[in-house]
């Protein structure tokens, strides 16, 4: 079954003005304008609940490979099809390669404040904030490796354009949102900035997305990750 609520499967809905719900899980009341069809809502951190697991993975992985190390976070057990996981993963996945290609990195440090960033990052601000969460956390490990502060100079400039480069090519494939394309999409727009800018090789795979069956608004031949693609494999 298509993934959507954590429920009970039903599609979500998006509402025009936010409404106080009460999390499914933990019973937290908050405000949101998400909830599933049958009106059940799940806050962000129930949501992401067992993704403090990517820290021992990504410490332990030696992986130049920012794809691979993502699709091992996203074959874990706290990851679903979508959600605001992508917001720190992406992020991980790119610093844990940054480090382990050569860049200078407290990879410790570095995964915890990509936590803490990726984390305040609200699911759907793809489309409420217009600006997807994979592209932002792409931004966010440039001004990680960077070392950029709001007062900074030419780091700050970097970390904006990693984001701003990231975000025109999320957009140019266009919506209704898909995690696992917008996720792929940033890391390939990271790799080849992190050459250009960081001069820190990182290794590039193609991806081929495995989970198209679990997403109700797959673009299919629209999307340059499906499977299925005409020519995917030429």
């Amino acid at each position: 079954m298509a993934e959507e609520c954590l429920i009970c499967a039903s599609p979500l809905e998006y509402l025009k003005e936010d409404v106080e719900m009460e999390c499914a899980v933990c019973h937290r009341r908050e405000k949101s304008k998400t909830r599933c069809v049958n009106g059940h809502y799940v806050c962000n951190d129930c949501h992401t609940r067992g993704m403090d697991g990517i820290f021992a993975l990504c410490l332990g992985s030696r992986s130049r490979s920012p794809l691979r190390i993502l699709e091992e976070m996203m074959s874990l057990p706290f990851c679903h099809m979508h959600g605001p996981e992508h917001h720190v993963m992406v992020g991980a996945a790119l610093l844990t390669a940054y480090r382990n290609a050569g860049g200078e990195l407290d990879l410790e440090r570095a995964l915890s404040e990509m936590y803490s960033r990726g984390s305040s990052v609200p699911g759907g601000a793809c489309g409420f904030w217009g600006a997807c969460g994979a592209g932002l956390s792409a931004g966010t490990y440039c001004s990680i490796a960077a070392g950029a502060t709001p007062l900074s100079g030419e780091s700050w400039s970097l970390a904006n354009q990693l984001t701003s480069r990231a975000l025109a090519a999320i957009a140019a494939h266009g919506g209704p949102r898909c995690c696992k394309r917008d996720s792929y999409l940033a890391l390939r727009e990271a790799i080849a900035f992190t050459s250009e800018k960081l001069g820190v090789e990182l290794e590039a795979e193609p991806a081929i997305c495995s989970r198209s069956e679990q997403n109700r608004q797959c673009l299919h031949e629209g999307c340059p990750f499906y499977a299925g693609r005409e020519g995917r494999h030429a």
